[in-house]
């Protein structure tokens, strides 16, 4: 699977494209289609689940056995579109750039509103996404390729097996980014700090010991380029539901596209546990 489709504003470091209310205002109004990386830098971004209630309790076990794929930010009551606790205003209907809808474990559409696909049982998860630690990174000098070239992150199935829980299991979705040795070093210590946006990196080094076998060829995102003096460093991804959802096969369920956000009013540094 490749990137997400649809069209982002250029010049990410404008004000206006730092407020979250304002990001989501674009988001919204279809302004905004494609992936959040860089949008609303400060503040917290969230992959998103929604499954109906007869899911639900399966699936908050799952995301409880799983921390690091899966830590969750907020759950909704059934049927309760709105999520106050992550920020004013915000409408899990309407305020993700591209969502999934997937039947019977099959994706089928990728619109930019479900409205029209609303229900009164349904529950909405927002987990953890690791571009919330992207700006600890930055801000402590880190390069970021896809962050410079503006792509989204690389994103890969591996061989690490979840816990299951219920219907749902399967494997554990990683996001890499390359760095050189010192630069992994400091992630790892930056990233241990953010373990409510999946903390420390799960991986580094040879792909292949977690089962990739080909890092031009991600399965969601855009691949980037690993230089002979760098190591790609693996962390674990928020994507990692649509993987147990393809498993566990629900006649309905809505998620993010890898890589569009629900961006929040939080902020990253308030995820920080010291």
């Amino acid at each position: 699977m490749g990137s997400t489709s649809g069209f982002a504003p250029q010049g990410a470091g404008s004000k206006a494209l730092q407020d979250p209310a304002q990001v989501r205002q674009m988001i919204r109004k279809g302004d905004w289609t494609a992936h959040t990386s860089g949008a609303a830098q400060a503040h917290v971004q969230g992959n998103v689940v929604i499954l109906p209630e007869a899911f639900a309790n399966d699936f908050l076990r799952y995301c409880q056995r799983n921390p690091k794929p899966c830590p969750l930010l907020a759950v909704s009551e059934p049927g309760q579109p709105l999520l106050p606790t992550l920020g004013r205003d915000i409408d899990i209907r309407t305020d993700v750039p591209r969502y999934r809808v997937w039947r019977e474990g099959e994706l089928v559409e990728q619109p930019t509103d479900i409205t029209t696909l609303w229900r009164d049982d349904l529950v909405t998860f927002v987990i953890g996404c690791s571009f919330s630690f992207e700006q600890a990174l930055l801000e402590a000098g880190l390069p970021l390729r896809h962050v410079a070239e503006g792509r989204n992150v690389a994103m890969y199935r591996s061989n690490i097996a979840t816990e299951a829980a219920g219907p749902f299991s399967g494997p554990m979705v990683v996001s890499m980014r390359p760095l050189r040795a010192p630069d992994a070093i400091r992630a790892i210590q930056i990233t241990s700090r953010f373990p409510a946006v999946h903390g420390a990196p799960v991986h580094i080094g040879d792909p292949s010991l977690i089962g990739i076998a080909d890092l031009s060829k991600p399965d969601y995102g855009d691949a980037v380029a690993v230089l002979p003096d760098e190591l790609p460093v693996f962390w674990a991804c928020g994507v990692t539901p649509q993987a147990a959802i393809a498993q566990a096969r629900p006649a309905f369920c809505i998620t993010h596209a890898p890589g569009a956000m629900l961006i929040t009013d939080l902020f990253n540094h308030q995820l920080a546990s010291f």
